[in-house]
């Protein structure tokens, strides 16, 4: 099961950056991802395999974080709260 994430999305990693931070925001999608750490800006690329092997949890809304087993993408986010 292929999930879809956005540009701007939130998540964090199986393993925390060396920085100290462990969250990161999405900035390109597509065969690759490009993530930048959000506590020193550092920018790297990830296979989707691996991305989607080392990812666990995903910011939704301002602080509700859900893990990535229960994350349905936001369009379903949006049908449940109608």
């Amino acid at each position: 099961m292929i999930l879809h994430y956005d540009v701007g999305d939130i998540v964090t990693l199986k393993k925390g950056h060396p920085c100290g931070e462990n969250k990161w925001e999405i900035l390109r999608t597509g065969v690759d991802i490009k993530l930048r750490c959000l506590g020193c800006d550092r920018q790297i690329w990830l296979t989707r395999m691996e991305f989607e092997k080392r990812v666990r949890k995903i910011l939704v809304g301002e602080d509700k974080w859900i893990s990535i087993v229960h994350y349905k993408g936001k369009e379903a986010e949006k049908e449940d709260g109608e």
